[in-house]
């Protein structure tokens, strides 16, 4: 028994199935179904390549291979569980520079490991193998077996392809989700994450075609019943023959000509000459809106629009929810680097939608300006005048003296209250209308008690029966409430109160708070994958004299069209992939792994499980299921090609 060796074929068979196992546990919630064996069948040739490259030069170099692999995997795995846990998506090459600001914050990564200590020393156990079974692996030179298994790898692999062509051209097809659809997670519960991650590399290295089903019919159409004609829609007159030889511009052309803008409606214009104070709030969500802490907030939600179906799903991170909020887009990882990276204009974005009628656009961040590259990105959308800690609103929060000491342009963490009185003055009280947008960062994590923001506010949670996560969570966010009744004193003192509307809608759900953590505070039981997304968004005028309950179902890219409606700002709703959610055109909320809400019930995309709303009732619940699931794919992929092929500097242009 003591001489018994160890192929290397065997070795790596038993740890890259545990590993693909055990992230498809995590990242899909299920293991044991039909996926499963397309996974191991696409690890396969993976598992072959590893064990050829431990056997094909001399014995000394097979071994340092050996190790290399394991502890590289390990190691990507691991990165891998982090980044899952963090912002609900898996990490892809396409955004490292992305990646690589998200997670500066060692506390966080911090958190998520321990939040997840099961499951990372899990992920350890291929080096801990490698170490009791080091003398045991046969890396001994052997060039003809591992000929044999070269062959082996071009066979499964040509063979794994060829599997994927029968029933290549329906909607779902594995075929589609190989060459044609950016769906990480179903990749990676499909084909295992080695082969998500040979796929991005090859998309990232030569691009790809996205799949963009196109109708013969307007994907959805408002019944007869509910149109208005003399109140019309909020479309543009578009020209969407305009010659092109751009294949994706064609496909958008032809998409857009067969889609459904929205209705006008009783709202529309409703605000129209008010100013706009638009504000990102990090980590805000309903758990957070109290009527003792949070008496601002509160107020401002059963006396404006209130929104009791709203979502605010998280797309990596901050930036996911700003390009969500402020573009109505879909946001993935390449389509955020993209964005970042080629530098399209918006031309229905925040800033662009209002400055193109005469306001004043300015924006506002209290950490540092060139974080996610929003000194970039703040300029696609319209604000071409952004302030953050580095290039000037360090100066307005900070002594000269109190600078020298500081490590950087602005302390971890700010008082967002402390933005509001300095910038109130640079736009208020001037002449004309205006436009601000403010991203906050004290509701930031991690929500641990001690923190300078928490301490401000702890007398106010410390005797409540929650854990210290979540009560250093809404101590956090009582600075948001007095930042925002900061603004509200300002606008007093302006007189400009009552000609000003006031949006607030959270970046993302805090989520390093866990599931359990979220629902003690909500009080009811949240879901990790849709619920915990459950939030408000805010709307608010001073004038409202009574609140307006929009039961329908809403999220964060629905947020650009429902202002500019209200504001009577002439924009082609056909062009964003979020809708008015005051107008009748069905709502529907979108999250990143594909799941959704709409008025009728919620889809689960890992278990693909539909579940009916009380008392709602459907024809076909396969069909419907199907046509939303279409639509879902299909703004994940217009978001893309609006974004990658400046399609709005196309279409737009005179």
């Amino acid at each position: 028994m003591k001489n018994i060796k160890i192929h290397p074929i065997i070795y790596f068979s038993i740890i890259v199935l545990f590993l693909e196992i055990l992230i498809k546990k995590v990242m899909t919630a299920h293991i044991w179904n039909i996926s499963l064996l397309y996974m191991i069948f696409f690890s396969i040739p993976l598992i072959v390549l590893f064990s050829v490259l431990t056997k094909v030069f001399n014995k000394k170099v097979n071994r340092v291979l050996l190790y290399l692999i394991t502890i590289i995997l390990t190691i990507y795995f691991e990165v891998q569980l982090i980044f899952f846990n963090l912002f609900s998506t898996p990490f892809s090459f396409q955004t490292i520079g992305l990646a690589n600001q998200a997670l500066d914050f060692t506390n966080i990564i911090k958190d998520a490991v321990m939040s997840h200590l099961v499951y990372f020393l899990l992920f350890l156990l291929p080096i801990v193998l490698l170490i009791i079974f080091r003398k045991k692996i046969d890396t001994t030179t052997n060039r003809k077996n591992s000929l044999i298994l070269t062959i082996i790898l071009l066979i499964i692999t040509s063979a794994n392809l060829i599997s994927l062509i029968p029933g290549k051209d329906k909607t779902d097809s594995l075929y589609k989700l190989y060459y044609n659809t950016d769906d990480a997670v179903r990749e990676i519960n499909n084909f295992g994450l080695l082969t998500y991650t040979k796929i991005d590399l090859k998309r990232l290295a030569f691009g790809y075609e996205q799949e963009l089903t196109i109708a013969g019919e307007p994907e959805y159409e408002l019944p007869a019943e509910l149109i208005d004609e003399e109140l019309g829609f909020n479309s543009l007159e578009l020209d969407f023959n305009k010659e092109t030889s751009n294949n994706n511009i064609q496909k958008l052309n032809e998409y857009f000509s067969n889609t459904m803008p929205t209705n006008k409606n009783e709202y529309t214009g409703m605000f129209k000459g008010k100013n706009l104070i638009f504000i990102l709030a990090e980590g805000f969500n309903e758990i957070a809106v109290d009527p003792v802490r949070t008496p601002t907030l509160y107020n401002m939600i059963h006396t404006g629009f209130d929104f009791t179906s709203f979502y605010s799903p998280v797309f990596l991170s901050t930036t996911g929810g700003e390009f969500q909020a402020t573009t109505g887009l879909i946001p993935t990882q390449e389509t955020l680097t993209l964005w970042k990276s080629k530098m399209p204009k918006i031309a229905f974005g925040l800033g662009h939608s209002f400055s193109n009628i005469g306001y004043r656009a300015q924006s506002y961040h209290d950490w540092t300006y060139t974080y996610y590259a929003r000194q970039k990105t703040m300029e696609t959308i319209g604000f071409y005048n952004y302030m953050g800690c580095g290039n000037g609103l360090e100066d307005l929060l900070h002594t000269k003296e109190e600078l020298k000491h500081m490590t950087y342009a602005c302390d971890w963490l700010e008082f967002d209250s402390d933005m509001m009185k300095v910038s109130d003055p640079l736009y208020m009280g001037k002449e004309g209308n205006f436009v601000t947008y403010y991203v906050t960062v004290s509701g930031h994590s991690p929500y641990v008690l001690g923190g300078n923001i928490t301490r401000r506010y702890y007398d106010a949670v410390k005797d409540t029966d929650y854990d210290n996560g979540v009560k250093a969570y809404l101590a956090a966010q009582m600075e948001l409430d007095r930042a925002v009744e900061q603004l509200i004193t300002d606008l007093k003192a302006s007189g400009e109160l009552d000609n000003t509307v006031i949006a607030l809608v959270g970046d993302h759900y805090p989520y390093t708070l866990s599931a359990e953590q979220m629902s003690s505070a909500a009080g009811k039981t949240k879901d990790g994958v849709v619920e915990v997304n459950h939030s408000n968004f805010i709307l608010w005028n001073s004038t409202m004299k009574e609140p307006v309950v929009v039961d329908k179902v809403g999220s964060q890219i629905d947020v650009l069209p429902t202002l500019l409606n209200l504001f009577g700002i002439d924009y082609d709703s056909r062009l964003i992939v979020g809708k008015d959610i005051l107008s009748e055109y069905e709502g529907l909320a979108i999250f990143s792994n594909r799941s959704w809400v709409s008025d009728y019930g919620t889809y689960y995309r890992n278990s693909n499980r539909f579940v009916l709303k009380d008392g709602k009732e459907l024809e076909n619940i396969n069909d419907y299921v199907a046509r939303i699931n279409q639509r879902v794919s299909n703004a994940f992929t217009i978001s893309n090609l609006l974004v990658g092929n400046d399609y709005y500097s196309y279409i737009l242009e005179k």
